[in-house]
């Protein structure tokens, strides 16, 4: 009898052994899984950075990086590439679309969060969400139809403007503006906001003096990654800026972001022209590595302070 009870309890730390074994090799399993998955993100970003800067550099060298970045006239023909045009043209589309757009989406994600009951917030987030379904064409196609023309009966012009890209954009970073600050307001501990009423403050003074305060850092991740949207947008831009490579002095000026100028010329470039298109990736793609890291720096900074 006493065998018997041996051999089985034997027989059960040996099945407590091997299930031991192999969740373990599941876990290293999954572990590479993941490794991998991060991997191919990581390789991607270098395949990606390493490709703009083989075809680019050439462009920089025989141009020169300053007459590139500094130059005023973008004329193939006569071999004379300058984008400061179009790098003011993204700067000035991209901040005025991310102020606008960067308001209003804090606004509405502060009603969802805070203000609204259950009932409208859920009826309010799915349409918000669909935006972010809507084709790029779609926009440009709304603006071109609707935004253009509503801008010439207002203030004139052509309406293929700086101001109408500036629109667009704006409504185009909606969807991640509202749905990342959101996920941030709520993220603020309960008791803050309790902590805040029961000291006398009203519930407006508690959401704008405590609970914004506290989901500063998420609402920053979300404004830089609508500047990344906004920044990069193609098609929509093209079909209302007006696609015009000069410096604008005004909101009513036609337009031609960088985005704009590589979609609208890269399928005939050839030769230099085409390695100055890719130059001009090149320095898109370090307006975004500043803004990110400057929108690290500053987070770090506050965590620290």
């Amino acid at each position: 009898m006493e065998a018997k009870v041996q051999q089985a309890a034997a027989g059960a730390t040996a099945k407590k052994g091997n299930k031991k074994k192999v969740l373990k090799i599941l876990e290293r399993i999954t572990e590479s899984v993941f490794f991998l998955c991060a991997a191919a993100a990581v390789l991607a970003l270098s395949v990606i950075v390493i490709f703009l800067f083989i075809q680019g550099i050439p462009a920089l060298r025989e141009i020169g990086l300053w007459n590139f970045i500094s130059g005023t006239t973008w004329q193939p023909s006569a071999n004379e590439f300058g984008i400061l045009p179009m790098i003011v043209a993204s700067l000035l589309a991209t901040f005025g679309s991310a102020l606008i757009g960067g308001f209003i989406g804090l606004m509405a994600a502060l009603l969802l969060a805070e203000l609204a009951p259950n009932f409208l917030a859920n009826i309010i987030r799915p349409l918000i969400n669909l935006l972010a379904g809507i084709p790029s064409v779609v926009y440009g196609f709304f603006g071109l139809m609707v935004v253009v023309p509503m801008i010439i009966q207002v203030f004139g012009g052509t309406g293929n403007s700086l101001l109408a890209t500036i629109l667009i954009l704006a409504a185009m970073i909606l969807p991640t503006m509202v749905s990342l600050s959101e996920t941030a307001v709520r993220a603020v501990p309960q008791a803050y906001r309790e902590g805040s009423l029961a000291l006398g403050a009203t519930h407006m003074q508690t959401i704008f003096r405590v609970t914004l305060p506290a989901a500063k850092s998420g609402v920053l991740n979300a404004f830089v990654l609508s500047l990344g949207r906004a920044i990069g947008e193609t098609m929509a831009v093209i079909l209302v800026a007006g696609n015009r490579a000069s410096i604008p002095t005004s909101i009513l000026d036609p337009v031609r972001p960088m985005t704009a100028n590589i979609a609208l010329e890269l399928s005939y470039a050839t030769g230099l022209h085409a390695e100055a298109l890719y130059a001009t990736g090149v320095v898109l793609l370090v307006f975004i590595v500043i803004i990110n890291i400057t929108a690290h720096i500053v987070l770090r900074n506050k965590k620290e302070g």
